[in-house]
């Protein structure tokens, strides 16, 4: 198993999986669990520093990564911890 972290955790980072619709985030840290989920989240470009963009909260979690559209199911969204930023108009 393989975790990845651009920082420590803080008050202001959250799940993914909590991101509103349109709302963009950072990637913080990819958490590992059992299921092995963070090397394939890291294989795809879900890195500490990487731009996201929640998509889709429902039935399953789609996200843009950078450039790439993922979905994924709510666990593994749960395994990434990201940094909420704020749209600037």
């Amino acid at each position: 198993m393989f975790s990845m972290s651009l920082v420590s955790s803080s008050d202001r980072c959250r799940l993914l999986s909590s991101l509103r619709e349109g709302e963009h985030a950072v990637v913080v840290e990819v958490r590992a669990h059992e299921s092995g989920h963070a090397d394939r989240l890291l294989a795809l470009g879900v890195t500490p520093g990487a731009p996201v963009t929640m998509l889709k909260t429902f039935p399953g979690v789609v996200f843009l990564c950078d450039q790439t559209r993922l979905a994924v199911e709510l666990s593994v969204a749960d395994a990434i911890l990201v940094r909420p930023r704020w749209n600037r108009s």
